[in-house]
């Protein structure tokens, strides 16, 4: 009976991101997080999303906290972070550090890793849009342990229909769209977590 229900426990998984990871200007309980729980729910993954995402943070932030969202010891991570970066324009290479630094530490602790990519807005240049787009892309290489995820607003970016006012956030159509999108590589992640010990 201990054994049954020692397996039944969700996995924990920690999504550290920005305001797309938080939720923002979506209602109580529809954003990422609670929305990223019940799709997996659906898939009959029993996960606990643990919700470290805060709005306007940059790779800088996530980076400094990181020791912090850790102590709720996540059997997996989602990385969700840089997009704040592009709209500040910072320099793409402080963007990689930062993100490194993360992996590095996930790697080192052995927690199964998931990063979101994401693209630099359009008005920023194709030369600054190429060296941000190839700091996500470089990293994936360099962590062949990492599932990557290319660019977590696919299908979502730049569609009016499926974001708020801003043009920066999805509203809730756009939110199914992304997880409709992102939910297989959640679960290629989970897969990699390891299973407790029989008996």
């Amino acid at each position: 009976m201990f054994r049954a229900a020692r397996a039944a426990e969700p996995i924990r998984l920690l999504a550290l991101g920005d305001s797309l990871t938080a939720g923002y200007g979506l209602p109580p309980g529809q954003g990422f997080v609670p929305q990223l729980q019940r799709a997996l729910a659906g898939r009959g993954r029993p996960v606990r999303v643990i919700d470290a995402g805060v709005s306007g943070d940059t790779t800088a932030g996530g980076l400094a906290r990181l020791d912090w969202a850790l102590a709720d010891n996540p059997q997996a991570v989602i990385v969700e972070l840089g997009g704040n970066d592009g709209l500040r324009a910072l320099p793409p290479a402080q963007t990689r550090a930062n993100l490194a630094a993360i992996l590095d530490r996930l790697k080192a602790r052995g927690i199964p890793t998931l990063l979101a990519g994401m693209l630099a807005p359009p008005n920023l240049g194709a030369e600054y849009g190429r060296e941000f787009a190839a700091v996500f892309q470089d990293l994936a290489r360099q962590h062949p342990e990492v599932v990557f995820y290319p660019f977590f607003l696919d299908g979502v970016a730049g569609e009016a229909a499926l974001n708020q006012p801003d043009g920066i956030h999805p509203n809730e159509k756009g939110l199914a769209e992304i997880l409709r999108r992102f939910v297989p590589a959640v679960e290629t992640l989970l897969e990699r977590v390891p299973r407790p010990p029989a008996g």
